[in-house]
């Protein structure tokens, strides 16, 4: 049985607001865990600091992001224009020490502008590989979705095995590798629908909202005092590769219980047999809530799933893997509405 961690908590002052959970860094453990987690939590609460300063609200994306950088997963933001997609990206790759590189899609990008192309050397007679912006540790890709299906399918290998094959050999990716992707849901002219199999590697879609009135007249304060490049150029590396890879040996070392393993499992199957949906989930999305259920229980400070932990990550995992049937979306129902019945028709385990 899972043993259940006491925690007496301490409050402070703090620029993190609405985050919907406690300082970790100030809470006191009355048992001791069985993984350290105080450098991973420390970690997590200053690099919400550091976009703090710079990014009002969107606390549920910046989460999801550090959620994602501890699975060693890629994500797809999804929102209107203006609502800080690009920018907290970047935030995130500059807090890493590690090199970033930024795509801009559009229709008349090549896969050889992306992964690199071999270029012939008059002086040595020979072919001479010239790796594209997609060798690099963080990658931006703004507008994901304006690039034609062969471009796309240039991201295939490089997002799932972390290597590129071009001319028969193989060119492995630095660690990390991470594709941070953004995309516009309501403009559709010179658009693309992403394929089932590139969207099937991304371990989340996040969709970024509108910012509440209070945020809106606090980021409009805040950037009468400084612009956005000097907020942007004051933060802080706050973690190194060799962070980042002890924190996922962390994250996987992280204790689910059985019972949930087939709650999981049960939540998936469910979308294969679904009436309401002509394409239900693949095994990697299993695994993809696994992974997500962890990393959120660590970074809220505890070494053990519970059955929230894999309630909350569902919508974000399933929500660009399922695809309903053509009578349900002209009812008007989406997916995180098919989602939020499936997971209520499933009985939690306690």
């Amino acid at each position: 049985l899972t043993k259940i961690k006491t925690t007496q908590t301490i409050e402070v002052e703090s620029p993190i607001r609405g985050l919907g959970q406690k300082n970790p860094m100030m809470e006191e453990n009355l048992f001791e865990q069985r993984i350290d987690l105080n450098g991973l939590n420390r970690s997590v609460y200053e690099i919400k600091n550091e976009i703090a300063q710079v990014i009002i609200g969107q606390y549920k994306m910046v989460d999801l992001l550090l959620i994602g950088l501890l699975c060693d997963g890629h994500i797809l933001i999804e929102g209107v224009p203006g609502v800080a997609k690009t920018l907290t990206a970047k935030l995130m790759a500059k807090i890493i020490d590690a090199d970033f590189s930024r795509l801009q899609f559009t229709p008349d990008l090549m896969p050889s502008d992306v992964v690199g192309t071999s270029v012939f050397n008059p002086r040595e007679g020979d072919f001479k590989f010239k790796s594209g912006p997609i060798f690099s540790n963080i990658v931006l890709i703004d507008e994901i979705n304006r690039a034609p299906a062969k471009t796309q399918a240039a991201l295939f290998e490089v997002m799932e095995e972390r290597q590129v094959t071009i001319d028969g050999i193989t060119h492995q990716m630095r660690f990390p590798f991470l594709v941070l992707a953004t995309q516009n849901p309501i403009e559709q002219e010179g658009t693309y629908r992403l394929p089932e199999a590139q969207l099937d590697r991304f371990l989340f879609k996040i969709e970024v909202g509108y910012p509440t009135l209070q945020e809106e007249i606090s980021i409009l304060n805040r950037q009468q005092g400084k612009t956005q490049t000097e907020m942007i150029e004051g933060v802080r590396k706050l973690l190194t590769p060799h962070d980042i890879q002890h924190y996922r040996k962390q994250v996987q070392s992280i204790i689910i219980e059985p019972k949930l393993v087939e709650f999981i499992a049960r939540i998936v199957n469910e979308t294969r047999n679904n009436p309401a949906l002509y394409l239900g989930a693949s095994p990697r999305a299993s695994l993809a809530i696994l992974r997500a259920a962890k990393a959120n229980a660590a970074i809220k400070g505890r070494d053990f799933v519970t059955p929230e932990d894999i309630v909350e990550m569902t919508p974000h995992v399933l929500r660009h893997r399922i695809i309903l049937t053509p009578e349900k979306e002209m009812e008007g129902i989406t997916a995180d509405d098919l989602i939020e019945s499936i997971l209520k028709a499933i009985e939690v385990p306690r």
